[in-house]
């Protein structure tokens, strides 16, 4: 069985986030923000566990989880190029 590679996972979050942004750019700048925060915020909390005590968690959990904080910021610059801007601002 073959791994899916971060970049291939990063790829399918954006491709995701873009749908939503493409159905409704409210809706989809919402979620963004809401889900890259949650990830983010996630990602700090697991970093400074990681410093205090050294954990058996993986590296990929890391990546993974700092390129779901990128994936909604990607989508929305992609979104907003294409677009020229945003619709309801």
């Amino acid at each position: 069985m073959q791994r899916i590679r971060p970049i291939e996972i990063m790829l399918g979050e954006v491709v995701i986030y873009l749908i939503i942004w493409i159905a409704n750019d409210y809706m989809a700048a919402m979620l963004s923000l809401i889900f890259g925060s949650i990830f983010l915020l996630i990602l700090l909390t697991s970093l400074v566990v990681e410093v205090v005590e050294k954990s058996k968690v993986p590296r990929w959990y890391f990546i993974f989880m700092g390129l779901s904080v990128l994936a909604p910021i990607i989508a929305a610059l992609l979104y907003t190029l294409i677009n020229q801007g945003l619709g309801w601002l």
